[in-house]
């Protein structure tokens, strides 16, 4: 059974179509990965998804319930979390704090400022912190961490209101390979232990193709393939899109000029 329903979701921006038509499923347990040349309508989908741009056509179902013309923070207190390319964590805050921040939001606190983070759920933001290994960093500073480890604790904020679908926009943007192998086998086995399901945009194939259980492509705001990772690396379609007639799609990450 399906946990996210995308139905004929379409877009357009004065007479372009960012996205014009697209349907696709996601069930629980399950990591999506969404990928595409520039001007795909990538972007512009997961925005869709999320509330920050309203559907101009189509419906996106989450369990049923209908997501289009929900704010972001509504369509959040159903149970769909974020992370962004860049991470988006408070530097001045430790590690713990942060975590302690989100769940402030997660229980409807986030107005009572007078409240210290904190005195707020610290045992808990401790256990999210050690599903993502950097409970020993809670009492750092974020602006002293290595790119990689604010990654990590964006991923804990993100689950601090248990999501049922996580959407992770270039997750791996900006990391080295060992760190972006890490960070995705941990959001896997995030996956498996809380049977969420997870649509990620990604540029680095050696990624998706280690971790994506399927896979869409969209070009020019139309969906033009999807399966698993194997059957749409060897689609005519999207090798054309990708690299022209007549040359092949590797298992490598892509340059960014490409996707």
């Amino acid at each position: 059974m399906s946990l996210l329903k995308v139905s004929h979701l379409g877009k357009s921006f004065g007479g372009v179509k960012a996205v014009d038509g697209i349907s696709f499923e996601l069930a629980a347990g399950e990591l999506l990965a969404m990928i595409g040349p520039n001007g795909a309508g990538k972007s512009t989908a997961f925005n869709m998804i999320n509330g920050q741009l309203r559907a101009g056509a189509g419906s996106i179902q989450l369990d049923g319930q209908e997501l289009v013309g929900l704010t972001p923070r509504e369509i959040w207190r159903l149970g769909v979390s974020r992370t962004f390319q860049i991470a988006e964590t408070f530097s001045s805050l430790t590690v713990a704090e942060n975590v302690q921040m989100a769940l402030l939001s997660s229980d409807r606190k986030l107005f009572f400022m007078w409240r210290r983070a904190a005195d707020h759920k610290r045992a808990e933001a401790l256990e999210l912190l050690d599903q993502v290994s950097m409970k020993s960093q809670a009492d750092r500073p974020c602006s002293v961490l290595a790119y990689g480890d604010v990654k990590r604790v964006e991923l804990a904020m993100a689950m601090a209101n248990s999501p049922k679908l996580l959407l992770m926009d270039e997750p791996t943007a900006g990391m080295a390979p060992k760190e972006r192998h890490d960070l995705m086998a941990l959001t896997k086995q995030l996956v498996i232990d809380r049977g969420m399901a997870v649509l990620f945009t990604e540029h680095s194939m050696d990624v998706v193709f280690a971790y994506a259980d399927r896979m869409i492509v969209l070009a020019r705001g139309r969906l033009i393939a999807e399966g698993q990772p194997l059957e749409v690396r060897d689609h005519p379609h999207v090798q054309e899109v990708y690299f022209g007639s007549g040359k092949t799609f590797e298992n490598k990450t892509l340059n960014k000029e490409a996707v």
